[in-house]
């Protein structure tokens, strides 16, 4: 890839601090979005709540990655964090692509953070970018996720959804977090088991985003997903497996879920989506991890 200029905003998570990381080893310029008052160069200050964005830190980028948004499973969904979860991710996307909309020197592309929780609970059924949105909390949230980033696209900048699967990495996330968990050999089926987990290393996410900043035939929803998702009891087994720890004999029930955890349970861990990466594999695009038994080596 080319040298570029790249803004991206949710440059301190898990996902925007791997792929700054990545571009700045190959020489690209990187500004980060941040909340709080810029303390050096390569930091502007925006306000995605409030509306406001500085024009002049995205005059001139070649391209905007914006993964800014609060946790999904950071907190029990009460309304209060509901309404934080829907302001961080639609009024943030609304107030960047109204800036991107106005400026003089657009970017290329806008990869717009989104998540494979659009589709709802797909069961068995297998499902492609083609699937019309699910129902529930989350996929309702994702939709009008998605839908914030419409100035953008009519302005003429190229806009690629970034539906994500659960990112596999050591360092956080979910797996980070049933680490400890397994590593006592605690580690147990949730629910039924029969969820399916639509999954990607987190080499491989990157790989994909980087590969989208260039592929100019691409735009819309693009499921950054690898191409064999598993279910729950297929997860802890090869977690367990993985790190040569044994997994529980029994399963946690769903109820002791939900009673812990409430909605978020519900939608975040016993429903499952059976998603397939198409359109990065009709476009060649290869993963180094594409099955669960050769990724979580990988990124343990």
């Amino acid at each position: 890839m080319d040298e570029m200029t790249i803004v991206v905003t949710g440059s301190s998570g898990l996902l925007g601090s791997a792929l700054i990381e990545s571009l700045r080893g190959d020489g690209s310029k990187v500004l980060r979005l941040v909340r709080h008052r810029p303390g050096s160069s390569d930091e502007a200050f925006w306000d995605p709540a409030g509306g406001v964005v500085d024009p002049a830190a995205l005059e001139g980028a070649d391209a905007v990655v914006h993964l800014a948004g609060a946790g999904i499973g950071d907190r029990r969904w009460t309304p209060e964090y509901k309404r934080t979860l829907a302001a961080s991710r639609v009024a943030g996307t609304r107030t960047l692509c109204k800036a991107l909309a106005r400026l003089d020197r657009k970017p290329r592309v806008l990869l717009s953070g989104s998540a494979v929780g659009f589709y709802g609970d797909t069961e068995d059924r297998a499902v492609d970018e083609s699937a019309s949105p699910g129902k529930g909390f989350l996929a309702g949230l994702v939709h009008d996720w998605e839908e914030a980033a419409k100035p953008a696209e009519k302005a003429g900048i190229r806009v690629v959804r970034l539906r994500s699967g659960l990112v596999l990495t050591g360092r956080g996330g979910m797996l980070g977090r049933l680490l400890p968990i397994f590593r006592i050999g605690a580690g147990a089926v949730l629910g039924s088991g029969r969820q399916y987990m639509s999954w990607i290393s987190l080499p491989d996410w990157v790989a994909a985003a980087r590969f989208l900043l260039t592929a100019e035939d691409l735009s819309g929803p693009v499921n950054l997903t690898a191409p064999e998702p598993v279910t729950n009891a297929e997860f802890t087994k090869e977690l367990g497996k993985a790190l040569h720890r044994p997994t529980m004999p029994l399963a946690t029930p769903g109820f002791v879920l939900r009673l812990a955890l409430g909605e978020f349970a519900q939608e975040g861990l016993l429903t499952g989506q059976r998603v397939l990466p198409r359109r990065l594999l009709d476009a060649r695009h290869r993963f180094a991890h594409p099955t669960l038994e050769e990724a979580l080596p990988a990124v343990l």
